[in-house]
């Protein structure tokens, strides 16, 4: 009953705060929303200690892949063979899981009834989080493809409603919108990737597929004729796969979700942009990873993807404003790291990562969110300074969060931040990859650390040191008074006014009509506050004491994991004697970054404008984003308007409504207004009429008779 518990208390929450929400008040569904997640966690909890500390998962029997706990819910699909049942998987990976996704989830619920105190709708804010924690928890208990499809898309779903929340806010919407198609392009490839999969292997389960697959080894590997072509079946099913991990986890070319996505109230950025949906993606590679180890061109591609993904969202991070957008590409340049592992071989390195990265990550979202609170909703850095002094809470969880996230550590030893272990077992597999392709990898992740270290302690000096800069400017009323604790949107306005502390006006609420955000800005309740607690502790150690299990030696990972993922020995003994120089490149890294950032935004505050005037076309470039929404918006956004509006306006207007509906109209009222004719009203003109159908009648009856 534990597994049944740890999935459904989530959704017996929703369905609560959700239906009757109106009925017992907002408090109430807070209370029992986050009530049952807390015990969900627990439980969570009590799943994973065993398998981490003890002699594996409780009940979990061998069934010739994998130690794997199944719990059947209910007969679910039977059509002609296929008996398919809802069976809830649990193994190592699902418990690793199922305390990242419930303990963030039961803490972003707790942060939440603070954050979201003002809110109106609050019940249904809940709800979402809680249906949204329940399609996570069914994505990564699924026993086969179909089931992880409907977790999938439930996550879509509900990450749909939480970024469009404040659905009165234009641009609220619109990024829900553009979230849920831009996730929709991956998700065609998912879905094809599925079919594809049952059509080669045979098996919509799990275990069915990697039996399938293993016979490979022996009977040669499947080909796909497509047009007169020979193309490697596996191949083609692992991309198309890969595709829908590149939607969920924003990467390359579909990672243009993400940074808009930031619309919707920092608890969901926690809770979905750091530890939960964004790691769908990886979560699924991992899952199939018996699969991808039978493709070397899928590996490669997800190799490639994922290391241009670490540097591209890193170079856009070192210029943003809003600080929730710079946690944001923060987020997406990680998760290129964790695909770097997969596409390595290194499975169990990218969810060591995911792991780590879950607790920095939504501490730093959680924090981000206690500034905003604090400084009556703003979210532009260059409005900030001096915070450290006012919440000096807040400011204490962020410096531990982004010593996480930089990866501070003493390489060859247990000294170190969560981050440091698990971002230098990526770095270390891509270089004892070797080749080409590793190479590239590798340089590009120890750049990209440089980058995270400079935008990661820009945030932290432009935020909390320095002297106050937002009392310099007029304000306004909040554009959206009746969501009174909605964040607001700035668009990015140019650096190189940063020496001088030129702003644009940003929008606060009333207060700041008698001071500045500054002088009114205060620390967060502790139901704020002890969610960060509890993350900052997985932050320091959750790096030092899972390291062994996921990373140090491989039969310690093959006993940890029990064959939930493929486990690469030559790769993980290869990365553990790199060259000294490698296993310092991202520590040196981190350090030349944080001397950049304190030089240049400590020490000589008027650099960054300086440079910016310097080199106006790289800074409007990284200030753009590389201009792919620009890009996307003219190759694909115009033309399917074009061609929308021309069929609307042809098609519809033209040929349905002129042509086709209004000319069978006038037909109709052209023979209507004949038969009217015929009723005058005069009862001899009707006699007549019933005179000559009697008489036709006769002479029908009279001839047909033949009696003429």
């Amino acid at each position: 009953m534990i597994i049944q518990a740890i999935v459904f208390l989530p959704l017996i929450g929703a369905l609560i705060a959700g239906f009757l929400g109106r009925s017992i008040g907002h408090r109430p569904s807070e209370f029992i929303t986050t009530g049952l997640l807390l015990i969900a966690a627990v439980l969570s909890w009590v799943v994973f200690i065993p398998v981490a500390f003890g002699d594996g998962l409780v009940g979990a029997v061998g069934d010739g892949h994998a130690a794997v706990l199944k719990v059947e819910v209910m007969r679910w699909i039977q059509v002609g063979d296929m008996d398919l049942r809802w069976t809830l998987r649990v193994d190592t990976l699902t418990a690793i899981m199922l305390v990242v996704v419930n303990t963030v989830s039961a803490l972003v619920h707790l942060y939440s009834i603070g954050y979201m105190n003002e809110d109106p709708h609050r019940s249904r804010f809940f709800a979402y989080l809680s249906l949204f924690t329940f399609a996570m928890l069914m994505l990564v208990t699924a026993d086969n493809f179909l089931q992880m499809f409907f977790g999938w898309e439930g996550v879509g779903l509900a990450s749909y409603l939480l970024i469009g929340f404040w659905y009165t806010r234009p641009s609220a919407t619109a990024a829900a919108m553009k979230a849920f198609i831009v996730n929709r392009v991956g998700d065609f490839g998912f879905a094809l990737g599925i079919f594809g999969a049952f059509m080669v292997l045979g098996h919509i389960d799990f275990d069915g597929a990697f039996s399938a697959a293993d016979q490979f080894a022996t009977t040669g590997l499947p080909v796909i004729r497509f047009l007169n072509w020979n193309v490697d079946a596996m191949t083609v099913i692992c991309l198309l796969l890969f595709m829908g991990a590149m939607g969920k986890s924003a990467q390359f070319l579909l990672h243009t979700w993400l940074p808009d996505a930031m619309e919707g109230p920092t608890p969901v950025s926690a809770l979905i942009h750091a530890a939960t949906m964004v790691t769908a993606g990886v979560f699924m590679v991992a899952r199939l990873s018996p699969l991808f180890e039978l493709s070397q061109v899928a590996l490669t591609v997800v190799i490639v993807i994922g290391a241009i993904t670490a540097f591209f969202a890193a170079t856009v991070g070192l210029v943003q404003n809003d600080i929730k957008r710079v946690i944001a590409y923060s987020t997406c340049s990680q998760l290129g790291y964790m695909f770097v592992a997969l596409g390595t071989g290194a499975y169990s390195a990218g969810v060591f990562h995911l792991f780590t990265h879950a607790f920095f990550k939504a501490l730093l979202f959680l924090g981000a969110g206690s500034v905003i609170h604090a400084m009556h909703h703003e979210q532009d850095m260059r409005n900030m300074g001096g915070l450290r002094k006012k919440i000096p809470i807040t400011y204490a969880m962020m410096m531990i969060g982004t010593l996480a996230l930089t990866g501070v550590g003493i390489p060859g030893t247990s000294l170190g931040f969560a981050g440091f272990f698990s971002k230098d077992s990526i770095i270390e597999s891509a270089y004892a990859y070797g080749g080409n392709v590793g190479s590239l990898a590798f340089w590009l992740l120890v750049i990209a650390a440089l980058f995270t270290s400079f935008y990661s302690w820009r945030l932290v000096h432009l935020t909390f040191h320095g002297s106050p800069r937002d009392a310099q400017h007029s304000h306004t009323a909040h554009p959206d008074p009746a969501h009174a604790d909605a964040e607001t949107h700035h668009e990015p306005i140019d650096d190189s006014n940063l020496g001088d502390h030129v702003h644009a006006a940003v929008s606060h609420d009333d207060a700041h009509h008698h001071g500045s955000a500054y002088d009114h800005a205060h620390e967060s309740p502790n139901v704020m506050l002890v969610p960060l607690y509890v993350l900052a502790v997985g932050a320091v150690l959750a790096g030092v004491v899972f390291y062994g299990m996921f990373f140090h030696e491989v039969e310690h990972i093959e006993h940890f994991f029990a064959g939930s993922i493929f486990v690469d020995h030559e790769i993980i003994e290869a990365a553990h004697h790199v060259p000294l120089w490698v296993k310092w490149s991202a520590t040196i890294s981190m350090i030349i970054g944080f001397v950049a950032a304190w030089y240049m935004y400590i020490r000589r505050p008027e650099v960054p404008g300086k440079l910016a005037a310097t080199n106006p076309g790289l800074y409007q470039f990284l200030l753009n984003k590389w201009y792919f929404d620009e890009l996307y918006n003219t190759i694909f956004v115009r033309p399917a308007l074009w061609i929308g509006r021309a069929i609307w306006h042809g098609f519809d207007d033209w040929l349905v409504d002129g042509k086709i509906a209004e000319g069978l109209g006038r037909r109709v009222q052209n023979v209507t207004s004949w038969v009217v004719k015929l009723q005058s009203g005069y009862l001899y003109h009707y006699a007549f009429a019933m005179l000559i159908g009697i008489a036709a009648l006769l002479t029908w009856a009279i001839t047909a008779g033949g009696l003429i």
